[in-house]
């Protein structure tokens, strides 16, 4: 009754803050043929807590992967509230032509207490889905954001979620031994509070950058 009472109570006072405004996807110019990033996933890719795309997720690792000069077509495909299941019917079909897919999700399957195995099969029929459409295209998985590092969190509620998102993120680590997927944990010290949003449960346009630093560094080698 306690997690269920906090839940409610998260729920109904946590600001609900719009995704990024403009468009979805752009190019940034530079050297030869444009590298083609895709970014999928929940509200994290929709950009809550960013003003725009230039600010959220997608545009920052755009941004770290021009930085050698190249030119960089991105594309984010995002939507508030998408777990794995949801972003295989409704998502993967919008998906342009890439050289590497961002599959960032997680946090909702958390907060529906989706199993570790379950997730795992998820997320496995996800990239099957991908590279259907797309070919054998290259897929980096972010890892599930700890949660307890969630300032808007209160505890027993934060600890159960945070253990949750740990079994989560296992689950999505052994897919990295698939060939051309790749999976990287978030690590906890990214999630500073001056790192949130106003509703203190999404990044803002600093936490939003300095994830796309670690992603980029992964791609990047």
């Amino acid at each position: 009754m306690v997690l269920l009472a906090q839940a409610l109570y998260v729920k109904r006072k946590t600001p609900r803050l719009p995704g990024a405004a403009g468009p979805t996807e752009g190019l940034l110019p530079g050297d030869g043929d444009p590298f083609r990033l895709a970014v999928l996933g929940e509200s994290t890719v929709d950009g809550v807590g960013a003003a725009d795309h230039g600010e959220s997720l997608t545009g920052c690792l755009a941004r770290e992967l021009a930085r050698d000069g190249r030119a960089v077509r991105w594309q984010a495909v995002g939507r508030t509230g998408a777990n794995a299941r949801v972003a295989r019917t409704e998502l993967v079909p919008l998906l342009r032509p890439a050289d590497l897919v961002v599959i960032a999700l997680g946090v909702n399957d958390t907060i529906e207490l989706r199993t570790g195995p379950a997730y795992r099969r998820d997320l496995l029929r996800l990239v099957l889905d991908v590279r259907r459409r797309l070919g054998p295209v290259d897929v980096l998985l972010a890892g599930v954001p700890p949660m307890s590092r969630f300032p808007a969190l209160p505890r027993p509620l934060r600890d159960v979620l945070s253990a949750r998102s740990t079994a989560l993120d296992n689950a999505a680590a052994s897919l990295g031994r698939l060939p051309g997927v790749r999976h990287l944990p978030m690590d906890p010290a990214l999630l500073d509070p001056a790192a949130f949003a106003s509703d203190r449960f999404h990044p803002g346009p600093a936490g939003y950058a300095r994830w796309a630093g670690t992603l980029a560094q992964a791609v990047l080698g």
